[in-house]
């Protein structure tokens, strides 16, 4: 395998684990930014989706139960954010717990306002 200049013995061939996770490393240390906004949108999809049983199938599914589902999938996104960025950034000097702690508490906010006022 080919690998990236700096990576590997120095065009004598051959390369070890330790050099392709070295260059894999590299690539997603600094995707803070695009898992984040992944996240965001992940959860206004997720509005998205309870809002219609809110909205134009109250009937069929009543408000309470949107609520549970919405909240329960805000906990498991929210777990999953914390999760990919601290895999992510695992081995790098990366320290990004300002920016998840942030989007977090905001999301959390967002979903405590969502089941107060929406759908009643």
């Amino acid at each position: 395998m080919t690998l990236p200049k700096g990576f590997g013995s120095g065009g004598a061939g051959g390369s070890s684990s330790a050099d392709v996770e070295r260059m894999i490393g590299k690539r997603v240390e600094n995707m803070t930014g695009m898992i984040t906004i992944s996240f965001i949108a992940a959860w206004l999809a997720t509005f998205a989706g309870t809002a219609a049983g809110y909205f134009y199938y109250p009937w069929a599914y009543p408000t309470p139960s949107g609520h549970f589902a919405f909240i329960v999938l805000t906990i498991i996104e929210a777990i999953g954010y914390i999760f990919c960025v601290k895999v992510m950034e695992e081995g790098s000097n990366k320290n990004s717990n300002g920016i998840v702690a942030g989007v977090v508490g905001a999301v959390t906010v967002g979903t405590i306002m969502i089941t107060l006022f929406v759908g009643k």
